[in-house]
């Protein structure tokens, strides 16, 4: 990956939706060449796919947050499994420090926000938690 094809994904980043020509145009290379980089990185998995983006208030859920989990011994990959299997959990991460888990819940009220937590927080396997809502995005 050059700084053209960094330069792409930043421009794809900014709206997934821009025109090849236009995109071409931006990165001062050819229409061709621009659609050449484009399918080389969509074969290579380095772009997996294009989605919209909606305005966080918006986007239900409206209640945004950030678990931070600590895990008892070896039972991430299963922990990890329930969490997928909660509709509520929007993403799960790994991480490196003093937690194992970041998970990110989101629901539509603060009751729905308290009831996901208790799942969350009762998963055998998890032994320390923190929550914090995300009360708005600055950038994404």
């Amino acid at each position: 990956m050059d700084d053209r094809d960094r330069a792409l994904l930043s421009a794809l980043r900014e709206n997934g939706r821009e025109p090849v020509a236009s995109l071409a145009r931006r990165l001062d290379v050819s229409r061709a060449r621009m659609n050449s980089r484009l399918e080389r990185l969509l074969t290579s998995g380095t772009v997996v796919g294009f989605s919209v983006r909606v305005r966080d208030e918006l986007d239900p859920p409206t209640i945004r947050a950030v678990s931070l989990l600590a895990v008892e011994g070896s039972d991430t990959d299963r922990v990890i499994s329930e969490l997928k299997g909660l509709p509520e959990i929007r993403a799960v991460h790994t991480t490196n420090g003093g937690w194992d888990l970041a998970a990110e819940p989101g629901t539509q009220t603060l009751t729905d926000f308290g009831l996901v937590l208790g799942k969350i927080r009762s998963i055998p396997g998890i032994v320390n938690s923190e929550t914090s809502l995300l009360l708005s995005s600055v950038l994404r």
